[in-house]
């Protein structure tokens, strides 16, 4: 249980929140989250994505052009100007990028926005600076080549191949659910995806974990951690379907404790910004002996199923509002894990997602098959 500690006053009136790609799961998944908030403000969706912005259940929504037209920005004043929000949180990382680069020509960007500093979210969003930053940590990670032609791609199967016979590609591009990703043994295969998606010298190529996998979430504030949380992946929705095996739509998802991955967590974070401002996710995935390697971390965003931390009783949106607009912070035990209670997240498409325990889930289940 969280107690969070303050005094109602004015400033709790009429506040306004601004949610970007409205509609999305990883929005609609943050809306869930401060929709049921004690302080009620009003939420506004906007979105460049006509029929996904139609899908949003919040009420007040704008049409935006996409992030990467010329009028993004000046679209986003206009709707600052119009609507006087307190608040602007999004969630898509190309949207993210453009407003961090350009927030120096967005009204009160410091007043509205709860980002990380700019090098932080650029060396995020590019996955070999994050990559480089980690090494130069000493932190242990599956070994990164920058693959800007063909003789690049024959060298990385020499190195990367040596204890297994596959190699791991992923684009360094901006974008999320394992953009481009692929694990391939046929280096012929590795050129043609690579030409197929033109994408010499936006491509790396990486040693292959293991397919266990770990995200830690944590909102920080000037330097100090205000909480964080563990959540193991069991498996991607539909990821039979995908070449990599990837989707970026996590099927189970379990809520996790380790505290040698939290100090981990927090020194690779450390390695991108020893004074860390606003949420840092750290993606991890497992070596074949067992230890996690961080492989990315996603800045100024939570990961798409926040709301199962919502569900457990940790609502990591509303805290990360609190902050930001009341100056209210939540006082915990412990910083780390605060959900104590081993617990499953279930996801499918067309499917309500479904919090269930270990004990409920043998409830659901009858084991007794009949032959």
């Amino acid at each position: 249980m969280i107690i969070i500690e303050h005094e109602k006053s004015k400033n709790y009136m009429n506040k306004k929140i601004i949610l970007g790609s409205a509609g999305g799961a990883p929005t609609e998944s943050v809306y869930n989250s401060l929709k049921i908030s004690e302080d009620k403000e009003e939420i506004i969706g906007i979105g460049a994505d006509k029929l996904e912005l139609a899908q949003s259940d919040i009420k007040k929504k704008y049409l935006v052009p996409l992030a990467s037209s010329q009028n993004y920005i000046k679209t986003i004043n206009n709707i600052i100007e119009n609507e006087e929000p307190g608040f602007l949180h999004f969630q898509n990382d190309l949207e993210i990028y453009k407003l961090s680069k350009n927030r120096s020509s967005i009204n009160n960007f410091n007043k509205l926005f709860y980002f990380p500093p700019h090098s932080d979210i650029e060396n995020c969003s590019f996955k070999y600076s994050s990559y480089k930053k980690f090494l130069e940590a000493g932190i242990k990670v599956p070994k990164n080549m920058l693959i800007i032609n063909y003789e690049d791609l024959i060298e990385a199967f020499k190195i990367l191949t040596k204890e297994h016979k596959e190699i791991w590609l992923r684009s360094n591009t901006i974008g999320g659910g394992g953009k481009g990703s692929l694990k391939t043994s046929n280096i012929e295969f590795a050129k043609n995806w690579i030409d197929h998606h033109d994408g010499w010298g936006e491509f790396i190529a990486a040693e292959l974990l293991s397919k266990d996998t770990v995200t830690w979430q944590s909102i920080w504030y000037e330097g100090e951690l205000v909480l964080s949380q563990a959540r193991k992946r069991y498996y991607w929705v539909h990821g039979n379907r995908a070449i990599s095996g990837i989707t970026g739509v996590t099927g189970v998802g379990e809520i996790y404790s380790d505290k040698d991955l939290d100090y981990l967590s927090i020194e690779t974070i450390h390695s991108i910004n020893k004074k860390p401002h606003g949420i840092y996710g750290v993606d991890f995935a497992y070596d074949f002996d067992g230890v996690p390697n961080p492989t990315e971390i996603n800045a100024a965003r939570f990961f798409t199923t926040i709301n199962f931390f919502t569900e457990c009783g940790v609502n990591f949106p509303e805290i990360y509002k609190n902050i930001f607009l009341y100056n209210k912070f939540p006082t915990f035990k412990d910083k780390f894990n605060p959900i104590s209670k081993k617990s499953f997240w279930f996801r499918s498409m067309d499917k309500k997602p479904k919090l269930l325990d270990e004990l409920k889930i043998s409830e659901e289940v009858d084991e007794k098959y009949i032959y």
